[in-house]
């Protein structure tokens, strides 16, 4: 009971912009990073089907390396290393993280986009290219749409995944939810109100994407049916 007595909910209000500007950064990290991270992962999960030497073995060996490392040490090598000696300065944290986490995120989906198109029959394509499709037009016409639908439930787990890992580019100092909740700790010293209310914060923002997930895996499956529209003027009887 003293501890419910004590907490100062005080403190939170007094940085609630820090808190909302860090909500706003979060998103904007976690979005980027998942869109560039998906188109990243078709290009090379198609890569490391190809029978292609040259354009197979690069696609494995990114995979691997962003897969077998810590995102944190993506983070540090990419901001503090390949950013200063490309472009001779650092283009800030938000450059630096949403640029790890999309390169990170794209080597997970690539093997989330080879796994859904090699579970699709083989059949299918060689049916399409006796049929005299070209090869292109059948993947995006019948394989990609049907692997498609394979690969929302462990796209949506990605997402989610990467939102919480986002959290890593404090390290940066970039000014995301979990930086905010560092400063009111420092500045108030006490622990328990700001993390607490980053795990809050946390747990509302993934409990949101969870339900756009859920709405997105149903309305891709192939059991979905939609609703009927209801129309005005249907009810009566013509007189």
């Amino acid at each position: 009971m003293d501890f419910l007595q004590n907490i100062r909910f005080d403190m939170i209000w007094t940085y609630k912009e820090l808190f909302i500007r860090g909500v706003g950064i979060t998103l904007a990290l976690t979005l980027v990073g998942y869109l560039g991270g998906i188109i990243l992962g078709l290009f090379f999960g198609l890569g490391k089907m190809s029978k292609k030497k040259w354009i197979y073995y690069p696609c494995k060996y990114y995979v691997d390396f962003f897969r077998g490392t810590p995102l944190l040490v993506q983070i540090l090598l990419i901001h503090l290393a390949v950013i200063p000696t490309i472009f001779g300065h650092s283009l800030g944290y938000f450059a630096s993280g949403a640029l790890a986490l999309v390169l990170n995120n794209g080597a997970y989906n690539a093997e989330i986009v080879r796994a859904g198109i090699q579970s699709i029959e083989k059949g299918q394509m060689e049916a399409a290219r006796s049929l005299g499709m070209p090869f292109t037009e059948a993947m995006r016409s019948i394989i990609l749409p049907q692997a498609f639908r394979r690969m929302i439930p462990p796209l949506g787990n990605e997402l989610i995944a990467l939102l919480k890992d986002s959290s890593l580019v404090t390290v940066i100092a970039a000014n995301d939810l979990l930086y905010a909740g560092k400063v009111v700790a420092g500045a108030y010293a006490r622990f328990w109100e700001p993390y607490i209310t980053v795990a809050i914060l946390y747990l509302m923002l993934t409990y949101v994407f969870t339900k756009i997930i859920t709405y997105v895996e149903n309305r891709f499956s192939n059991s979905y049916v939609p609703s009927p529209r209801k129309r005005p003027f249907t009810s009566g009887s013509r007189s």
